[in-house]
């Protein structure tokens, strides 16, 4: 399969958005183009699986050699592996979704769906290079779109929190680009550079070399992911942002910065990986422990969910620390887990807002009698954040636990259990807020008059709801596909230790 259809798709439906006359056609052709991103990625899935079992050894498949800047040893290079293929996925499930919730989007309907589109374009891009020059070219494509629908289309004190994100990202972006460079210049003093991530991966960086350049890639990706103590942006982007622009940047946007600290910065220098996983695993445990009490604390549906993305995106982290096998894995299953449990929890609580307008806990209550889709998503939703058995986030969380306990070094069990205790801090906030919102009596009367969820609310929800129940019901079917990706990543880590 060409893997330039996974960028020349989302880039003509964004187009073709543009010359609609109507809100109607709009979203009718914001809706079909990502339902086809959404059947090609399954496509995708499916020709990946058949070329696997012909591949040999051969980790990733549909590579493609494009020149871009050869003299600067810059290519167009793509390629996807079980990882990278479980991120597109998990992509094209949360914009088709994002699509849907959108429906009523009346200002600016036009460049509202058009930079949506393309944040998908940007999320594909970076996911199918492997170019690390690439790569970083499409996370900023990303960075633009959600400055503007924060800035335009949000809530609140949006232009300060729009400013606030892009000030953080495009800082964390300028570290990943110190970090590359470094790799660019020192990985091969005496050969043709190259930012080709396979190539790399075969030069042998010098320890001092990844010492010092690892920070700025690890740091800067996970500037992305909310890494602390560079997570301020994440509770003032998400709540102010509008609904699918949440779900996009809870769902998908943190997932690239994890997905860099994994694919570029620890895969390239696993030396250096090693010598500060103490640091890793420090800051992680420090944020879910911190992201769980601040939720704590929170009245705001919009703000707990952004502060509880920020623990649970700290087991994303733990389980790239921790450096084996089960914790990789497991941080992976993490990255799929929280972005379509927190795609799903943004979207009801977007349904909830449009309609009783108010995020504020204090003032909802009952609605469980007046909009039972809406509440019982909720509810879901906030079931799979807290590791419900049966729910993609039990298995994810779980794994990430086995795989970090099974380090024998004693501070790193004390970091697992105290990651452990956080759940119980998590099922406080959840059950609170779930039984203040949705249970008891109807606060308002005015309550008693609203809709339930329309026809594309409830597909939007049950799409992402499919890939919670699958994902925990046969978490078989994502660890095979990330078994041969976790395993290169594994074989270059376990050549240091």
């Amino acid at each position: 399969m060409n893997l330039l259809l996974l960028l020349i798709l989302p880039l003509i439906s964004a187009v073709a958005v543009l010359v609609t006359t109507t809100h109607k056609q709009s979203r009718t052709i914001a809706a079909v183009g990502s339902a086809l991103q959404l059947l090609l990625c399954f496509f995708l899935l499916n020709q990946f699986l058949d070329a696997e079992k012909i591949a040999g050894e051969k980790v990733f498949q549909f590579t493609q050699h494009l020149p871009w800047f050869p003299s600067l040893g810059i290519h167009f290079d793509l390629g996807v592996d079980g990882i990278s293929l479980a991120m597109i996925l998990l992509t094209a499930v949360v914009v088709f979704a994002g699509v849907l919730v959108s429906f009523t989007m009346e200002k600016l309907h036009k460049e509202f769906y058009f930079l949506l589109l393309l944040l998908s374009l940007g999320a594909y891009g970076f996911f199918i290079s492997l170019d690390v020059f690439a790569m970083f070219f499409f996370l900023e494509v990303a960075v633009i779109p959600k400055f503007l629908l924060i800035g335009i289309w949000g809530s609140g004190p949006k232009q300060n929190s729009a400013m606030k994100l892009a000030i953080m990202l495009m800082g964390g972006s300028a570290l990943i680009l110190v970090g590359l460079l470094g790799l660019y210049f020192f990985s091969n003093e005496t050969g043709d550079r190259t930012f080709n991530l396979e190539v790399l991966s075969q030069f042998p960086i010098s320890y001092a070399t990844q010492l010092v350049f690892f920070p700025f890639l690890f740091v800067g990706f996970g500037v992305f992911t909310a890494l602390f103590p560079f997570h301020s942006w994440v509770p003032d982007g998400h709540s102010s942002a509008p609904t699918a622009a949440s779900m996009f940047l809870a769902g998908i946007s943190m997932k690239l910065g994890a997905y860099g600290c994994l694919r570029v910065a620890t895969y390239l220098m696993p030396d250096a990986a090693v010598y500060y996983a103490p640091i890793i695993i420090l800051l992680a445990t420090i944020a879910i422990f911190y992201g769980a009490f601040a939720t704590l604390t929170q009245t705001d549906l919009k703000y707990i969910n952004a502060y509880s993305s920020i623990s649970h995106c700290g087991f994303v982290i733990l389980g790239i620390g921790m450096l084996n096998d089960i914790a990789i894995r497991g941080a992976i299953m993490q990255m799929v887990s929280h972005g379509l449990m927190t795609a799903l929890f943004f979207a009801a609580i977007g349904m909830m807002y449009q309609r009783t307008h108010t995020r504020l806990v204090a003032q909802l209550g009952g609605l469980l009698k007046v909009m039972p889709f809406i509440s019982a998503i909720f509810i879901v939703a906030g079931l799979c954040s807290l590791g419900l058995p049966g729910f993609s986030g039990f298995v994810s969380e779980m794994t990430i636990f086995v795989g970090a306990w099974s380090n024998p070094n004693v501070w790193y069990r004390v970091a697992t259990i105290l990651s452990c205790a956080s759940i119980v801090i998590t099922a406080v906030y959840i059950l609170r807020a779930a039984g203040s919102s949705v249970m008891g009596p109807v606060v308002n009367k005015n309550y008693l008059h609203l809709e339930d969820a329309t026809w594309n609310e409830k597909l939007a929800a049950m799409v992402l709801l499919a890939g919670i129940v699958l994902i925990g019901m046969a978490p078989f079917l994502l660890t095979d596909l990330l078994s041969p990706g976790t395993e290169v990543l594994l074989g270059k880590i376990t050549n240091t230790l």
